[in-house]
C-alpha cells in the first residue's frame, strides 16, 4: 500500500494511503493534534474517499494546461498515471499549512529575479518557469500558469507567486484579470498583490497563504473543499450555498458576509462567468482561532470570449445575469444584510464599476493592442450599469463583437 505522511507545523499527524485495486483513498490520523481540514476533525477510524482524493488534497491537483504537461512527464517516467501518483509527485514541494513526505524526493528550487521576469515576458521565459517548477506546480485552474519563487530586490524577499499567461483562445487575459481585480479593489475588497509584466503577457500574483507577522503558513480551504466536493463538481452549486458555508465557518461573520456580497455583486457587474466553487476560499490562523474570507481572486470578464456565457453557479435557481433588484435580494436573504446595508454595499460596487470604466477607457486610448478586448469589456460593463433586473446581453452587441 502506498502512503504519504501528512504534517502540520512539521509534526506528523496522519497518513494518506491508496488502495489501487479498489481505487480507494484513505486518511488515518496518527496524532490528535489539529485537523487537516475544517471538515475532517480527528477520529480514530479512517476517512475513506472512493475513486477520488479527499477534497483537502484534491484542492491542489493541477488542471488543464499544467495537468497535460504533468501527465505526459509522469506517464513517461512511471509507465502509468493516477491521482495518487500525481499528488505524490507534487506534495513534498508544497508550501502550505500542510506539508508532506512522499517516497518521491523533495526538490530544491532556484529563484528568479522578479524584475527580469516582468521585463522578459516571453513564451521561452514562461516555458522555463514551468519546467523549473514542474514538481512544485500544485495549483488548479485551466489557464496557462506556473508557480515561481521570485526575488524582490527592493524588499530583499523571496516569495512564492503564480505567473499567469494566455494563448490565442483568450487574448489579453492578463490585462483582463488585472482590470477586473483592480475594479474589485476599488469596491473596498482585498485582492492579492498583483503585477503586470512589461508587454502584458504575464499577470504575477503573490500567494496570500503566508502570514509574515507569525512567520507561518495560513490554512486555506476553498468553498468546494468545505462542501466535501472535488474539482469536477466546481460548477455544481449556488451562491446561496457559498454564503451559507462562509457564514457557518467565519469567526467574523458580519464583515465576511458584507465582503462576500461585494465580491459576488462585482462578479455579476464585471460579467465573470467563472466564479465557481474553487474561486472562493477561507483562511485561518495556525491555531484555527480566527477564520475569515480570503481575498478575491481569479476574476475575469468571460463574456468577451464566450458571448453567451452565464454565471458559474446558480442564484435563485438560475444561471442568469441578475441586476440590482435580485442582487440586493440575495444580500438580504443569503448574506443576512439589512435592506439599507445591501443597497449601500451595492452602490459602492456600482461606483467602483464607474471608476473601472473610466480607468479602462483612459488606458485604451494609449494602448491600441488592448482595444478589441477592452471595448468588449466596456460594452458589457456599461450594460451592467443599466441592469436594474435580469437582462440578456443584446444580440446586436455580440454581433458587433464578432465583426471585430
Amino acid at each position: 500500500m502506498n502512503t504519504i505522511d501528512v504534517k502540520i507545523h512539521n509534526q506528523k499527524v496522519g497518513e494518506l494511503f491508496f488502495e489501487k485495486e479498489l481505487n480507494s483513498f484513505g486518511f488515518n490520523y496518527t496524532k490528535d493534534y489539529q485537523p487537516i481540514s475544517l471538515i475532517m476533525p480527528y477520529k480514530s477510524s479512517s476517512y475513506i474517499w472512493k475513486n477520488k482524493l479527499h477534497p483537502i488534497f484534491d484542492m491542489n491537483m493541477p488542471e488543464g494546461y499544467l495537468f497535460e504537461i504533468l501527465k505526459q512527464y509522469i506517464s513517461k517516467e512511471h509507465g502509468y498515471l493516477d491521482d495518487f501518483l500525481v499528488f505524490s509527485y507534487l506534495c513534498s514541494n508544497m508550501q502550505s499549512r500542510l506539508t508532506y513526505d512522499s517516497k518521491l524526493s523533495k526538490d530544491k528550487f532556484l529563484s528568479f529575479d522578479m524584475d527580469e521576469i516582468l521585463k522578459n515576458d516571453t513564451e521561452d521565459t514562461f516555458s522555463n518557469l514551468v519546467s523549473t517548477y514542474l514538481s512544485k506546480n500544485a495549483i488548479s485552474g485551466v489557464q496557462p500558469k506556473s508557480l515561481a519563487l521570485l526575488e524582490d530586490k527592493e524588499s530583499f524577499t523571496t516569495k512564492e507567486y503564480i505567473v499567469k499567461t494566455w494563448g490565442e483562445e483568450y487574448k489579453e487575459l492578463a490585462l483582463n484579470e488585472y482590470f477586473c481585480l483592480k475594479a474589485i479593489e476599488k469596491a473596498g475588497v482585498k485582492i492579492p498583490n498583483i503585477k503586470l509584466s512589461k508587454n502584458n503577457k504575464f499577470l504575477v500574483v503573490e500567494r496570500f497563504n503566508y502570514d509574515e507577522v507569525s512567520d507561518s503558513f495560513l490554512g486555506f480551504e476553498e468553498i468546494l473543499t468545505l462542501q466535501g466536493k472535488n474539482k469536477d463538481e466546481k460548477y455544481s452549486g449556488s451562491y446561496e450555498q457559498v454564503a451559507k458555508i462562509v457564514y457557518s465557518v467565519s469567526t467574523n461573520k458580519l464583515a465576511d458576509m458584507q465582503t462576500l456580497f461585494k465580491i459576488i455583486v462585482m462578479n455579476y457587474l464585471l460579467k465573470n462567468g467563472d466564479a465557481h466553487l474553487k474561486n472562493f476560499g477561507m483562511l485561518y490562523d495556525e491555531n484555527i482561532e480566527n477564520i475569515w474570507l480570503s481575498p478575491a481572486y481569479d476574476v475575469v470578464n468571460t463574456v468577451v470570449y464566450i458571448y453567451k456565457d452565464r454565471p458559474a453557479l446558480t442564484m435563485f435557481g438560475k444561471k442568469v445575469w441578475f441586476g440590482k433588484e435580485e442582487l440586493v435580494k440575495f444580500g438580504i436573504e443569503s448574506c443576512y444584510l439589512s435592506n439599507k446595508e445591501a443597497n449601500i454595499l451595492y452602490d459602492e460596487c456600482f461606483k467602483a464599476l464607474d471608476l473601472a470604466i473610466d480607468e479602462l477607457e483612459l488606458y485604451i486610448k494609449t494602448n491600441a493592442k488592448f482595444e478589441d478586448v477592452g471595448r468588449k469589456m466596456l460594452d458589457s460593463w456599461r450594460l451592467s450599469k443599466d441592469q436594474k433586473t435580469y437582462k440578456e446581453i443584446p444580440v446586436e452587441i455580440t454581433r458587433n463583437w464578432s465583426k471585430s
